[in-house]
C-alpha cells in the first residue's frame, strides 16, 4: 500500500551548510556527511549518532535555556543569586564539570550584561523545543517545506523586527543563517522592516546587523530552490540504487573527519580523536 504522505522538498540553513561549504572552507566540505544526515538518518546506527549531542551542542542548548529562564522571570536579573537559581533550574550540578563550568560562566556574563533586557520580545526559544512545522513556500514555482528556527525575535524602538541568533564557543558567524531567517521573515512579518544579527553568549561578541534587498531575496530564492531540488533528486537516486551511496555523496576524508559524527560508520573516514567543532 502506498503511503498517503507525499514527499515534499525542504530547505533549512543546516541543509545549506551541509550542501555548500562556507567561503574559504571548500577543501573541508564532505558530501558523504550530507548523505548520512539527510538520506540515511533513519538507519539505527546513523540515527543514534545524530541524536547524540556533542559537548558543544549541550553547552549551546543550555546557554539558550539560561537566557530563556532569565527572561521568563526577569526578577532573576536583579537578584544577586540569580545565576545560582538559573543554574539549579538547568541542573548543572548533575552535568560534566567542564560543561557546568562553561555554562555557569555564560550565565554570569549574561546576568551582568543582559542584552535583551527591556526589549519587546516576540520569540525566545528555550533551546530544547521539537522541530516546528515548516513554512510551506513556493520557491521557483515549486512547493518547499521551509524550516527557520529562530532563537530570538524582538522589536526595535523604531518598529524594526530584529532576529537574533545566539552562539557559544569559537564558531564563526555564518551569514547564510541570517539570510535564511530574513527570507522566512518576509512571509512571517510581511511589510515590516527586518534585520538579523548574531551574539556569542560566551565571548560577548556581536556581529554586524544584516539586511537584505528585494534583489538579494530573489537570488536567495533561486539558491534555496536549487538546494532543495538537489536533495530530492539525490534521495530518488539513492532509493533506486542504494549501493551507489558513495557515488551520489562522495567522501572527502581528511582532518575534517575529526569534526564529523560519522567516522565510526564511514568506510572512508580518517580516524582522529572524534571531537566536534563549537556550535
Amino acid at each position: 500500500m502506498l503511503s498517503s504522505t507525499r514527499y515534499r522538498p525542504y530547505f533549512s540553513y543546516k541543509l545549506w551548510a551541509d550542501s555548500e561549504p562556507a567561503y574559504g572552507l571548500e577543501s573541508f566540505h564532505c558530501e558523504m556527511k550530507r548523505g548520512f544526515r539527510r538520506i540515511r538518518n533513519q538507519e539505527p546506527l546513523v540515527k543514534a549518532l545524530i541524536d547524540t549531542d556533542s559537548n558543544a551542542q549541550v553547552i549551546g542548548h543550555l546557554a539558550q535555556r539560561g537566557v530563556f529562564e532569565f527572561h521568563a522571570d526577569p526578577q532573576l536579573l536583579d537578584r544577586s543569586d540569580g545565576v545560582e537559581l538559573v543554574a539549579d533550574l538547568l541542573q548543572l550540578q548533575q552535568l560534566d564539570p567542564e560543561i557546568a563550568e562553561r555554562v555557569t560562566l555564560i550565565l554570569e556574563r549574561y546576568h551582568a550584561q543582559p542584552i535583551l533586557r527591556g526589549k519587546q520580545i516576540l520569540i525566545l526559544e528555550r533551546g530544547d523545543e521539537k522541530l516546528p512545522k515548516p513554512l510551506l513556500l513556493k520557491l521557483q514555482r515549486k512547493q518547499v517545506n521551509f524550516f527557520a528556527v529562530m532563537d530570538c525575535v524582538y522589536i526595535e524602538p523604531d518598529g524594526t523586527i530584529h532576529i537574533l541568533d545566539f552562539k557559544t564557543g569559537k564558531s564563526k558567524f555564518d551569514e547564510r543563517q541570517a539570510y535564511t531567517y530574513l527570507f522566512a521573515a518576509q512571509h512571517l512579518y510581511p511589510g515590516q522592516p527586518v534585520v538579523a544579527s548574531f551574539y556569542n553568549l560566551e565571548s560577548q561578541k556581536r556581529s554586524r546587523v544584516i539586511r537584505t534587498s528585494p534583489v538579494q531575496l530573489q537570488r536567495l530564492e533561486i539558491i534555496f530552490a536549487k538546494i532543495a531540488q538537489q536533495l530530492a533528486e539525490n534521495s530518488n537516486h539513492h532509493r533506486n540504487n542504494p549501493a551507489a551511496f558513495n557515488l551520489i555523496f562522495q567522501p572527502n576524508p581528511g582532518i575534517q573527519c575529526q569534526h564529523c559524527p560519522f567516522p565510526s560508520i564511514c568506510d572512508y573516514a580518517e580516524h582522529h580523536d572524534n571531537t566536534h567543532p563549537e556550535d
